[in-house]
């Protein structure tokens, strides 16, 4: 076999309402350089994955040994190079790209046993949800749910002169500290303001309804509850639409903040913006104009 690359972007889950259920990819990427060779070797590249694994005990490389399981095959020895701009514990599907890599190199190591949907089922009991796998996988904005059955799907071209503005502050926040947040139960009224708001966000954008957004993207589900976290993000909710952003919502479980913006109109106000609130709030980050990325995990043989 010759040597090959698997690149999976990053993801924005939630969107809002769409919690565990809903996200989009952005280009920026996972990228994993797999040569045949007769022992095992993982390196990972980069100053942003220092102090990852350089042995069997990787992330990505305990992916490939899932796609193995799921095959019911030995996983082949090869030298597995890693890489990625996607930054960690940020809220922008890391985890989800490494995991959707390490499944897609193990599935063409072994020579493609597993469909695209078997890839996607695998990657989404893995991390319990398909919120972000799905888009890393197929790119695009993805509507999908998971259930005893499988990993049922929707993937949607995102609508014309729609892309995304991330605030990106300097701070990590895991996953499973925002989860701790949440509370256990829920109001009648909170599910079904979810219910209708979740429906009415895939609805627009599968339409186009670029106008509707910051209505949809209202959420009482989790964002109130991770704010505290996530200093300046009630400000930002509640007042980007001012500033030229089309909705706001908290990228995953954060700290990143998403905006949609459309594309005719200049972001620079929406910029500023939301320096003004890292500022206001003693934060330092990044600001970014991204495309929706609609390609998902791409292979590459040399």
């Amino acid at each position: 076999m010759t040597p090959f690359t698997v690149r999976a972007p990053a993801s924005s889950a939630n969107l809002g309402p769409g919690f565990d259920s809903l996200g989009l990819s952005v280009p920026l990427y996972t990228t994993l350089r797999v040569t045949p060779q007769g022992h095992t070797e993982v390196v990972p590249m980069g100053a942003g994955l220092d102090g990852t694994p350089h042995n069997e005990s990787n992330y990505v490389y305990k992916a490939m040994l899932l796609a193995a399981k799921r095959a019911g095959q030995p996983l082949p020895h090869a030298r597995i190079e890693i890489e990625s701009d996607v930054p960690l514990a940020r809220g922008l599907g890391s985890s989800a790209a490494a995991l959707v890599a390490g499944i897609v190199a193990g599935n063409e190591l072994l020579g493609n046993p597993l469909t695209p949907e078997a890839v996607l089922d695998v990657a989404a009991r893995e991390e319990g949800h398909p919120d972000n796998v799905a888009p890393a996988l197929f790119g695009g904005i993805v509507v999908a749910t998971l259930d005893k059955l499988g990993t049922h799907y929707v993937r949607l071209d995102p609508p014309a002169h729609l892309a995304v503005t991330v605030l990106i502050p300097d701070f990590e926040l895991s996953t499973s500290k925002a989860r701790a947040v949440l509370p256990k139960e829920y109001s009648r009224a909170d599910a079904v303001h979810a219910l209708s708001h979740a429906a009415l966000l895939a609805a627009a954008l599968s339409v186009g309804r670029l106008d509707l957004l910051r209505h949809a993207m209202q959420d009482y589900i989790h964002q109130i509850w991770r704010a505290p976290l996530v200093p300046g993000l009630s400000d930002i909710l509640e007042e980007a639409h001012k500033h030229g952003a089309l909705g706001a919502a908290l990228s995953g479980a954060g700290p990143t903040v998403l905006c949609f913006h459309d594309t005719r109109e200049d972001t620079a106000r929406l910029h500023t913006y939301l320096h003004s609130v890292m500022a206001k709030n003693g934060l330092t980050g990044t600001v970014l104009d991204l495309p929706i990325d609609v390609v998902g995990t791409v292979i590459e043989r040399h």
